[in-house]
Order: C-alpha cells, then structure tokens, then sequence
C-alpha cells in the first residue's frame, strides 16, 4: 500500500504535433498541375485566390511573406508592377521578383473587384478584418486549390509554390546562383538543400557543357 501511495504518477504522454501527417521538404507542383489550378480557379471566378495563386508562384516567397505583401508593394502606381520588392520576414532582406503578364492581370482584376487601396494588405483576414490573412488560412487555401485537382494536399504545402518556380529555373538553366538570389538565401547551401540538388543533377549540368 505505501509503495502504491509513493509511487510517481506516470506522466501524460503528449502527442507529437505531427503525429499522422507526412514531413518533410514538400514537392514543387508541375507545370501542368499549376495549369489546372489556374484554369480552376479562373472558371470558378474566384478571383482573389487566382491573384494569390499565380503571385505566389512568381514571388517564391514564403507563406508568412505572401500575407504581408501590401498593395503598394506590387502596384504602388494603381496597377501591378513588372517588378516588385518584399523585405523578407525570416531574414529580414529584401528580395526582388518579376510579376509574369498573366499574374499581373490576375491581381489588378482583384485590386479593382476588392477595391484595393495602398496601404492596405494585399489580402486581408476573414470577416472583412484590415489585418493580414493568417499564414494558417493561407495555407488552407493552398491544400484546397491542390485538393482541387486530384492531388493529395498532405503531399503538398505552401513551400511547394514556393518552389515551383525555383526548381524550373535550375532545371532549365543550371544557375544556381541566380535560383539562390530569387528565393533571398543568404548562403549557396540552403539554395542547395533546398531544391534537393543530387551528385547526379550536378553530373547532368555539367555533361551539357564541352571544353
């Protein structure tokens, strides 16, 4: 009996936060899965997702940087720039990025549909709130448009519009450097890690190329 009253209460076990969920680096999408996205969103008139989708894809920034971007960091003079600047949360440097056409189109038709004014955030928060939109809705609406056409949202994250991008520009140019400026790493090694770069890509790149 003395034994039972002195004993130590066992401790609750905590669930791992991740416990069901699939880690780790989450996959670029493919050209065609962007394709279908976009067509998705564009027939279905979600006008404000397809701005957010195709400028994420261009930006390759980070999901805590897409919800931050305010209206005058993209179209400062009433319509979308070619170019554009965010000073990156993470880091806290600036990194550039180019708006295509299309993505240029998707946001000022969402800047004339919200009746978008600078100073305010780009996308807002529920319920008609000023404040940014939580990086958590944003990536509800990412596992939602991915969702959308056929692929499985666990594999896929905001990090994968992150990379969409990046990992074509490497695999058509080969230029490491210019893929490490575009996503704002301060070192060549997370450019490395990041786009998940083998001995064989390397091996492949530099077969292309004759002395």
């Amino acid at each position: 009996m003395l034994d039972q009253v002195n004993a130590t209460p066992s401790p609750h076990k905590r669930l791992p936060w991740n416990k069901g969920k699939l880690t780790g680096a989450k996959p670029p999408l493919r050209p065609k899965h962007v394709w279908s996205i976009r067509t998705k969103l564009q027939i279905e008139g979600r006008v404000r997702d397809l701005a957010m989708f195709n400028l994420a894809i261009d930006s390759k920034l980070r999901g805590c940087d897409v919800v931050a971007i305010r209206v005058e960091d993209v179209a400062a003079g009433g319509y979308t720039a070619d170019r554009a600047t965010v000073r990156q949360k993470k880091t806290g440097h600036p990194v550039r990025f180019e708006l295509s056409e299309q993505t240029r189109q998707a946001v000022d038709d969402y800047l004339k549909a919200a009746n978008k004014r600078p100073g305010e955030f780009l996308f807002t928060a529920r319920g008609g709130a000023n404040g940014a939109m939580s990086t958590r809705q944003y990536a509800r609406l990412v596992s939602e448009w991915i969702g959308s056409v056929g692929l499985d949202p666990r594999l896929f994250g905001t990090h994968s519009l992150r990379r969409t991008k990046a990992t074509l520009i490497y695999r058509r140019t080969g230029n490491l450097r210019a893929v490490q400026l575009l996503l704002g790493h301060t070192k060549i090694e997370s450019t490395v890690r990041y786009l998940g770069i083998e001995v064989d890509d390397a091996l492949a790149i530099a077969e292309q190329v004759d002395v």
